[in-house]
């Protein structure tokens, strides 16, 4: 897949499954607290199959079928063997927390097994809040908290890293984590505090730090992943107090970052997973050596040394990543390589420390009937990319599980492979659609996997990722309201950026030209009422353009603010809306979008961040959220608002079917009425509100976009950033 911008202000760019987020705003001005919330509500998730980066799985090697998993903006997931789920973790986290999401690592207690510790904090950049660790004394059920004075960074380069965060293996009571620009810190109750220790080498500008921490026997390791390729990157402690160069470890290119390691304790062996450049992306070169504890003896064990011809004429470029031993069978182990773009990546398993290697791709039969976005609009699915996680089950050698950037394969035979996934959902989701009529009841655009068309909300997509085109990251998601079987698309991809249904959604068919820009900057687009207009808008500074024959041709709309996304009347095909936030005006068209004039001024000017939706069925309602600006109303058309008193802060609102006896729709929104963020139901045009989440089900940052269901009164389906679509229902 290529690569893509990833949503407004994106901070990071990466391929298909990048999982990204956007720089997103601290509430401010009001200490957030509980609110009560309307009992009787139930949250689920609309089944999508991950889509995601799984950073890190770890079995507990001392209970069966203990499982955990982290995500780069998702959180974290402990694996129900009796069901075959994944059970979320960290959905309580709230909207001030959102950079929580992210989980850089986690770490479990041999000798207590139903204790758990979750290093969070999505980026460590200046703007993003400081991390925290959470432990749990339950597996996950519930969490004492520790905030921490330094910033972690679980979707920032070398997230796919080892697990930085490890309980002592001759206490406890003691924890060590490895950071990115802070060096080492240690905890000696279990967390609860947390103090820098001494460690030998100095953070870089690389943002890497502390790679890994493993234990093997009594000993810690540790990976320094701002090493040049010359100096140290791996350091020990026999006694907890003083760490050391572990001596003639490898060097050079192949071997400059430390990315995984594993302890094989039958034969005292520390298996060493290096590359060239931290991962996900970046790496072309790399290798796998081997560490006999005892003796202080290195032995290099790569499979495959990288560099070698492709038969189209390439170079076979890659690093190596994940790395699991066998707890059952001695010189057992399992690597990964990592961004083989060419050959695509695959795993290798040795049974005899590393003298001979498989590819287990090689022989794989993979089934993805449950997920069938996984085949990325191909006949076949890939093995996979960006496989940093890697997993063996202790209890079971046939049972091995990798990460990818987009779902958690496993196999229980070495040869049969199909994901492992369920109740783990990691979209970041920006665009949401509820259809007044047809087979699906919900139509979401997301980050890195475009857009999917829900003919269930309990199953994964039949038809996976609509394709002709295929787009990566969604960036915009239209129907015609009074022609709900036409609806429109754009976003990025390599074989153009727009397309149009007449089927609903179901099928579809790229637009037959596109204007120059689309490829560059695909923005938002919309069409008007009976589907005979588009609009379509691309980004800050760029004109807009109209289409009237469906894609056929555009034309540039000269006096449509710049960067603005358009808005259609839902009733009436001449008109259009867009709002100008660099001035604060609302401009609206009365011409099929062919001429825009200005109508509302001052709204609020300078801030790239708003919402503007319009009533269905209403020509003329309009609904503005600015944020902790407020939420205004016109029902001129924009020609003047109101300021809606009854909340202060307003960060995206929609519609859903009206209550019974109610004659106008029931308004959802994710915003504030008192002192916390949260999701609101109002059957009364905003006069009251009800919130309709609850404490456990927060999700972080989910501002993007929300959608009641034109339908089912009560339902609501809530755009998170990692956790894919929420959906809720009044239980009955």
């Amino acid at each position: 897949m290529s690569t893509f911008h990833l949503g407004r202000r994106a901070v990071l760019a990466g391929t298909a499954a990048a999982a990204a987020v956007a720089v997103l705003p601290m509430v401010q001005g009001r200490a957030q607290a509980a609110v009560p919330a309307e009992t009787g509500y139930r949250w689920r998730n609309a089944v999508q199959g991950g889509t995601g980066f799984v950073t890190g799985v770890l079995f507990h090697p001392s209970v069966r079928g203990l499982a955990y998993a982290r995500t780069d903006i998702g959180g974290a997931y402990r694996w129900d063997d009796r069901t075959d789920r994944w059970i979320p973790l960290t959905d309580h986290l709230g909207w001030d927390d959102w950079n929580l999401l992210g989980v850089e690592a986690m770490a479990v207690d041999p000798a207590h097994p139903n204790r758990l510790y979750l290093a969070l904090g999505t980026y460590a950049q200046s703007w993003a809040g400081n991390g925290a660790v959470l432990r749990s004394e339950d597996r996950g059920a519930t969490w004492k908290r520790t905030d921490l004075t330094v910033k972690l960074g679980a979707n920032e380069d070398g997230r796919g890293c080892g697990e930085r965060l490890l309980v002592d293996p001759r206490d406890s009571d003691t924890l060590w984590l490895g950071t990115r620009h802070d060096g080492l810190l240690k905890s000696t109750d279990r967390g609860a505090t947390w103090q820098a220790v001494s460690f030998p080498a100095a953070p870089g500008a690389t943002g890497q730090g502390i790679t890994l921490l493993v234990a093997a026997g009594r000993s810690v390791y540790a990976g320094w992943g701002d090493s040049d390729g010359t100096s140290a990157n791996l350091y020990r402690t026999a006694d907890g107090t003083t760490w050391e160069t572990v001596p003639g470890q490898p060097a050079g290119t192949a071997a400059k970052v430390p990315v995984r390691a594993a302890y094989d304790r039958h034969t005292r062996e520390l298996y060493v997973t290096y590359a060239n450049a931290p991962g996900p992306n970046g790496q072309s070169d790399g290798s796998v050596h081997k560490l006999r504890t005892t003796t202080g003896k290195w032995t290099e064990v790569t499979p495959v040394k990288p560099g070698g011809p492709t038969s189209d004429g390439g170079t076979d470029s890659f690093g190596y990543g994940g790395v699991a031993v066998d707890a059952r069978r001695p010189g057992t182990v399992v690597v990964s390589t990592n961004n083989r773009w060419s050959l695509v990546d695959t795993l290798y398993r040795t049974t005899d420390g590393g003298r001979t290697w498989t590819s287990l791709k090689d022989k794989a039969v993979l089934d993805v009937s449950e997920t069938p976005y996984l085949k990325w609009g191909a006949d076949q699915p890939k093995f996979g990319w960006w496989i940093q996680a890697v997993g063996l089950d202790p209890f079971d050698s046939g049972h091995i599980v990798y990460g990818t950037g987009a779902t958690l394969y496993g196999t229980r035979d070495l040869k049969n492979w199909a994901p492992e996934i369920r109740g783990l959902e990691e979209a970041s989701i920006r665009q949401l659609i509820s259809p007044p009529a047809g087979e699906a009841h919900l139509i979401s655009g997301s980050g890195d996997i475009g857009v999917m068309y829900h003919e269930r909300l309990t199953a994964s997509p039949s038809r996976g990722m609509a394709s002709n085109p295929v787009f990566g990251t969604s960036t915009g998601l239209a129907l015609a309201a009074a022609k709900p079987s036409y609806v429109v698309r754009a976003g990025w991809g390599d074989h153009g950026n727009g397309a149009w249904s007449n089927d609903g959604g179901r099928t579809w068919a790229p637009f037959a030209s596109q204007p120059s820009m689309a490829k560059s900057a695909p923005g938002p687009i919309t069409t008007n009422a009976d589907g005979s207009v588009l609009l379509w808008s691309f980004g800050t500074g760029n004109p807009g353009f109209r289409s009237a024959d469906n894609g056929g041709s555009w034309s540039e709309v000269a006096s449509f603010p710049k960067g603005a996304a358009p808005v259609a009347d839902p009733v009436d095909p001449t008109r259009f809306y867009a709002f100008d936030t660099t001035t604060g005006t609302l401009h609206a068209s009365t011409d099929s979008g062919r001429t825009f004039t200005a109508r509302a001024t001052g709204l609020n000017s300078g801030d790239t961040e708003f919402q503007l939706a319009v009533a269905p069925g209403r020509s003329g309602d309009l609904w503005l959220s600015l944020k902790w600006n407020g939420l205004y109303r016109s029902t001129d058309g924009g020609a003047s608002f109101t300021k809606v008193g009854s909340c202060w802060a307003s960060y995206t609102l929609g519609f859903g079917k009206a209550a019974e006896g109610a004659s106008y729709p029931a308004v959802y929104m994710v915003g504030s009425t008192e002192s916390i963020t949260a999701v609101y139901r109002s059957d009364d045009e905003a006069k009251s509100w009800t919130r309709i989440n609850d404490d456990q089900h927060q999700w972080g940052w989910i501002g993007a976009a929300i959608s009641g269901d034109p339908r089912v009164y009560g339902r609501v389906y809530i755009a998170t950033n990692g956790r894919g679509v929420q959906y809720g229902e009044p239980a009955r």
